[in-house]
């Protein structure tokens, strides 16, 4: 116990006095995040509407690809970006090794199959007779599609928190990818894992106060969002 209190008062000390690395990790954490989570959600959303009401052949085994995905472990999303990214890889020459870009490709490889399932099943659970009568009142196949992502908003919304609370708390790619370098790619997952390798527990337990209270402070505001528009 006193360890835990260690860290919640280090982690007290550290929001008080506005440190500068900590700031830094911490705001890195969110963009990159962020970033992921946008890119999965304008490629998941489409993807998983398409899926959803698109009949053609093979689309099972995409669909199983897409579940599949959805528990993809991180270490291996990040060797294959490695691979890709490396200085001798395909993509070597875009020079984005041990960059926060490749933190995003990487987390946005996570987040794009769980948006993209969690998407998918929401539109596959609104009742189909909703599709033919919006079809039978003359709307565009734009305006078909655009209705039944306003219908399924509430998925889409736990598709959006599902994406985001699967990037923010992955360590391994980024660790991959990023390299945990001190002020470029240093985000609040690896800095967690470099304490506790250095016997720093109190201040590892007060970077994970911080990563749960940002994680939260976040999904909130998406839950708020969420459960507003289920009654607008």
């Amino acid at each position: 116990m006193e360890l835990v209190w260690e860290g919640l008062v280090t982690a007290w000390k550290l929001l008080v006095s506005g440190d500068p690395e900590m700031l830094r990790v911490t705001l890195l954490t969110l963009k990159v995040s962020g970033s992921a989570t946008l890119v999965s959600v304008i490629i998941g959303v489409p993807l998983g509407l398409f899926l959803a009401l698109s009949g053609f052949r093979g689309r099972r085994a995409a669909i199983s690809l897409v579940n599949t995905g959805m528990g993809l472990p991180p270490t291996v999303v990040g060797l294959w970006v490695s691979i890709l990214l490396w200085r001798y890889g395909p993509l070597g020459f875009l020079h984005l090794m041990y960059t926060p870009a490749a933190m995003v490709i990487a987390q946005s490889v996570i987040a794009v199959p769980l948006v993209t399932g969690f998407t998918m099943a929401g539109i596959q659970q609104i009742n189909p007779k909703l599709g033919l009568q919006i079809l039978a009142l003359g709307a565009s196949r734009r305006q078909f599609w655009w209705l039944l992502v306003r219908e399924a908003r509430l998925a889409i919304l736990a598709a959006v928190i599902a994406g985001f609370g699967g990037v923010i708390s992955e360590v391994g790619a980024s660790m991959m990818v990023g390299g945990n370098v001190m002020g470029q790619t240093r985000v609040l997952t690896t800095a967690i894992v470099m304490e506790v390798a250095k016997g720093h527990f109190g201040m590892a337990i007060a970077l994970s106060v911080i990563l749960l209270g940002l994680a939260y402070a976040v999904v909130l505001g998406l839950t708020h969002f969420q459960q507003h528009r289920r009654w607008s």
